[in-house]
């Protein structure tokens, strides 16, 4: 019977310390996509970029470099450092400039005239770490979606 208490004490006690690390620490790879996109009145680009953190804990996004491409044409360079925390599986967004080449300029202004969506293309990488450390990781992005017109928003897509 001693055995038998003994034995069970032991068990509650080894229960009770695996309770105690808490929940695990998982670190998963971020996305990125285009949540807004405005054509401004000056022919340049206002991209709201949608930064996602898919992780258990708070990640820092610390840079952010991806080539845009638009219906096949490439528009250019994406740059930014945010130097956002984003909570547990949470997301949010950064407004990025980008003057876009001749060629992407021509195929947005198609689409918007014509009312019709435009296929999108984001290749490149976002550097990010969970908050408590120190050096940052870089993560390949590459991402195919699409933006289609805002009604009553001119040259607005989402």
């Amino acid at each position: 019977m001693t055995h038998l208490r003994a034995l069970s004490i032991l068990l509650a006690c080894a229960l009770l310390a695996g309770c105690a690390s808490g929940p695990p620490r998982r670190v998963s790879e971020p996305a990125a996509s285009i949540q807004q996109l405005t054509v401004r009145a000056d022919g340049g680009w206002t991209v709201d970029l949608r930064l996602q953190n898919y992780s258990s804990l708070p990640m820092r996004f610390e840079q952010v470099t991806l080539e845009v491409s638009v219906a096949g044409e490439a528009a250019g360079t994406l740059q930014a450092q945010p130097g956002l925390t984003i909570g547990p599986e949470s997301a949010d967004v950064v407004s990025v400039p980008l003057t876009p080449s001749a060629g992407a300029r021509m195929r947005m202004a198609d689409a918007l005239a014509s009312g019709r969506g435009i296929a999108y293309r984001l290749e490149g990488s976002l550097d990010a770490a969970p908050e408590d450390r120190a050096r940052s990781r870089t993560y390949t992005i590459e991402r195919n979606s699409q933006l289609s017109p805002v009604p009553g928003l001119a040259g607005v897509l989402r």
